[in-house]
């Protein structure tokens, strides 16, 4: 095993692909086609968080609750979704290959590691980022990949005024960050 990891580390597409990082041109040029090639086969752009609406939700009904009543899954034809099921969900095999493939690109490029918490406020930091970012990516109807990305790609303005309003709120959150938790 040992010998085989010296060959791959000395082996230039294996550098290239999984160890270096790619350029930000490579990098969008691939985003691109895949974008297109997602937009082909399941008839819908990118999207992320939508998604993880429907994960709450099929966790809530199986805890006992209804969503049939929310407006949500009641006037956006999304109820044909949470009754297709999780397999049937482009979205849902879509956010567990992202998942994945994550992962595995972390492992092959040997850069998981387990990172100390700093503080209690490190921990505030980070929930508190993550409730307010998931509260507005369900409020905008989408993330900065499904209103970002694919809005622009797809030539809506919406995916520009998403950018702005995503600059001016990162430069907020950071000044924020340095402030109070940093």
């Amino acid at each position: 095993m040992k010998k085989i990891i010296e060959k791959l580390e000395k082996n230039q597409y294996y550098l290239a692909v999984f160890k270096n990082p790619f350029t930000y041109i490579t990098g969008a040029v691939l985003l691109s086609i895949l974008q297109i090639a997602l937009l082909a086969s399941a008839g819908n752009p990118w999207g992320v968080s939508g998604t993880f609406t429907n994960w709450a939700a099929w966790i809530y009904e199986a805890l006992g609750g209804s969503v049939d009543k929310w407006f949500y899954f009641s006037s956006l034809g999304a109820q044909n979704t949470l009754n297709a099921g999780f397999l049937n969900d482009p979205g849902s095999i879509q956010n567990v290959g992202i998942i994945v493939g994550a992962l595995l690109a972390t492992l092959l490029a040997s850069q998981f590691k387990f990172k100390k918490i700093k503080s209690f406020r490190q921990v505030i930091a980070a929930a508190l980022g993550g409730t307010l970012m998931g509260y507005g990516a369900r409020l905008a109807f989408g993330c900065n990949i499904g209103a970002l990305f694919s809005g622009i790609s797809s030539l809506s303005f919406s995916g520009w005024v998403f950018g702005l309003f995503l600059l001016i709120g990162a430069f907020i959150g950071s000044k924020l960050l340095a402030r109070f938790f940093m």
